[in-house]
């Protein structure tokens, strides 16, 4: 009895403090933390009617980290991962996916098309080109990049067997000496130097409509290549790319071609990290973990794939994404950055960025001929499938993972030392604050509640921070050492984010770093199409308060003399000073007192109907009328009463 008098006790303390809160999914963390800040649990329900018991695990697998998820195969059985979700009695803690807008490629390929209206920033400089391949205009546009890609891919290959065949020839003068000659070799398909400019043609008219040079070109003039010219030309570029075939170029191309290339680089910023087979990733826009991605190289049989199944088309839910042809390497081993980013509100849009993160490597070396996922896709829902090869590097790890210190140790290593912190961290974050501007509008915001994200990476050979995508659920599973230590680390600090601070707004908030908060926007409300000012006499004047030089309004400016021009009227509401018509006191009529505009002024002016043509804020007007002897009121008017002027 007194164990269950005590915990009636407690439960009503946590109530009275609004300390109730519901977990839908099994993380221990979570539960534990709560629990130790006084929290009560209410049992979720399952739809049947029974209780979802919480998983029974022991209090050190709690504090190591969260354990659902730790088996892929459970996951695959739902199509849609649930996220977390924390609720408290009255919203005061709610952890929810806000709008999924994230967790779809799609969402975050339109998004970031409108950066320009939120930011002086080009989305091309960290996002690789995305294409929704359910859309005609999209794929349209799609079907003219890789084109393009490929004729500039030409340019870079002409320049590269220069520089090789320079390199070739000096190693024969410093080898010299008789030689058996090689066996005959199958005769290789040589491409002759018109494919070379029909590539530099289509890269030089690429900048002129860059350059907007083509406004007064006739619509019906031809392209430098059609349709069927394209076609012709990728049958080509596969042969030279794909099946060996020799590429002969004259020497005046060889210069031309690295005079575009340098043009193309001012205003194409992927140009470096496409590399030069133009590879693509195929993706679906709703899923997680790698499932359904596929990297392509052949434009047929991308828009095959696609078009040949219906479903993959509904709702326009596939991308094709720009794949990173020459990433940063560790160990010539391909890798990416799993990034955690808070948002605590959407209106003002604050963003909190972890310090702490990690890297997943895949399990097999790095090659552009070798298009397996098990090469390019560094996900650990895909890797801890596969054995490592016998071919990596032994510094590698076995579990293929890295922390982030980890990894800067490496940085330093390598010979770049600063690159950590002056060139991927800002760029990481910048990415993240862009994304989130451009999808502000479009997550239903909701007060008194947050997301956690897990924001990929992938870098470039400079250490340029590339976001290949933002997931709105991003696992908390122990899978590894790195993880159990850092997914435990960042439940625990988005607690502290999210109800420590609110009682104290310096505590401590671990490895967060609040990097954004939007200044507050109000939004104005709409008043109508009319303009409607009222006033009432504050008090009978008294001849003696008042000069016959001046009058003495409860708002200057507003009553002028006849003939005494305009008056600015000065409403704190609007942010622009308008100037409206002045007004003049006309003789009274019976007892109503009139006010007339003298005439119509200022930018937006009103009609000869009287009705206006701008939206105005109501605003009340207070005015003490002077004695004058123009005009002569019964006493009856000088009584406190609600006069109304409808424009």
């Amino acid at each position: 009895m007194g164990r269950l008098r005590n915990a009636k006790i407690y439960v009503e303390r946590a109530v009275k403090q609004k300390k109730i809160f519901m977990i839908q999914g099994r993380y221990p963390v979570i539960r534990f933390l709560l629990r130790k800040r006084g929290w009560v649990e209410k049992k979720m329900v399952h739809p049947s009617g029974t209780t979802i018991p919480p998983p029974q695990k022991h209090l050190d697998s709690t504090v190591m980290g969260d354990s659902d998820t730790t088996e892929d195969e459970d996951q695959d059985e739902d199509e849609e991962f649930q996220p977390p979700q924390l609720f408290s009695s009255d919203d005061v803690l709610e952890y929810d996916d806000l709008d999924g807008t994230h967790a779809l490629m799609v969402g975050l390929c339109l998004n970031l098309r409108n950066l320009p209206w939120f930011d002086e920033a080009d989305a091309d400089s960290f996002f690789p080109r995305c294409y929704r391949l359910g859309a005609e205009d999209d794929k349209k546009a799609f079907i003219e990049d890789f084109w393009l890609t490929a004729a500039r891919n030409v340019l870079k290959l002409v320049v590269k067997s220069e520089w090789k065949s320079y390199s070739i020839q000096e190693k024969e003068e410093e080898a010299p000496g008789d030689k058996q000659p090689k066996k005959q070799e199958k005769k290789l398909v040589m491409v002759s130097p018109e494919f070379v400019d029909e590539a530099l043609c289509a890269c030089e008219e690429h900048l002129s409509n860059l350059a907007h040079l083509d406004i007064d070109r006739d619509l019906e003039a031809p392209l430098s290549l059609s349709p069927e010219g394209w076609s012709l030309f990728l049958q080509r570029y596969y042969q030279v790319v794909h099946e060996g075939a020799k590429l002969k170029h004259l020497d005046a191309q060889v210069q031309r071609c690295e005079d575009i290339l340098q043009q193309l680089r001012a205003v194409v910023p992927q140009i470096d990290m496409e590399g030069d087979r133009n590879i693509w990733i195929v993706k679906p826009g709703a899923k997680s973990r790698g499932r359904g991605i596929m990297c392509m190289d052949h434009l047929e049989e991308m828009l095959k794939l696609v078009d040949g199944n219906p479903m993959m088309m509904k709702d326009g839910k596939w991308v094709v994404q720009k794949y990173i042809e020459r990433p940063l390497l560790i160990f010539g081993t391909k890798f990416d950055l799993r990034q955690w980013f808070l948002v605590t509100d959407w209106n003002p849009l604050t963003v909190w960025f972890y310090r702490d993160s990690y890297i997943r490597f895949s399990t097999q070396p790095f090659s552009l001929k070798n298009l397996d996922n098990s090469v390019h896709l560094c996900n650990n829902s895909i890797q801890k499938h596969l054995e490592n090869s016998c071919h990596r590097h032994p510094m590698l790890p076995s579990d293929n993972m890295w922390s982030s210190q980890k990894f800067q140790a490496h940085l330093q290593e390598m010979g770049a030392p600063d690159a950590w912190s002056t060139v991927i961290v800002p760029g990481m974050k910048a990415a993240v604050i862009h994304a989130l501007q451009t999808s502000q509008d479009t997550v239903q915001c909701r007060k008194a509640s947050f997301e956690l994200y897990g924001a990929d990476f992938v870098f470039g050979e400079n250490f340029q921070p590339w976001l290949i995508e933002i997931n709105a659920s991003p696992t908390m599973a122990p899978s590894t050492s790195v993880t159990a230590r850092l997914c435990a680390g960042v439940q625990a600090d988005t607690l502290r984010v999210v109800i420590d601070r609110r009682l104290d707004r310096n505590c401590d908030t671990g490895a967060f770093e609040l990097i954004y908060k939007q200044p507050a926007v109000e939004v104005p409300q709409y008043v109508g199409i009319q303009l409607l000012v009222e006033g009432s006499p504050i008090k009978k004047p008294m001849a003696m308060c008042h000069r016959r030089t001046g009058i003495r309004t409860a708002l200057p400016h507003l009553l002028t003399q006849r003939g005494s021009g305009e008056a600015p009227y000065h409403f704190p509401s609007l942010h622009t000073k308008a100037r409206l018509p002045s007004l003049h006191v006309l003789r009274s009529q019976g007892q109503v007192l009139r006010l007339q505009h003298s005439k119509l002024v200022g930018s937006k002016a009103l009609l000869t109907t009287g009705k206006a043509l701008m939206m105005l804020p109501t605003a009340k007007v207070l005015i003490s009328l002077p004695p004058s002897p123009e005009l002569k009121q019964a006493p009856a008017i000088l009584k406190p009463r609600k006069v109304g002027l409808k424009l």
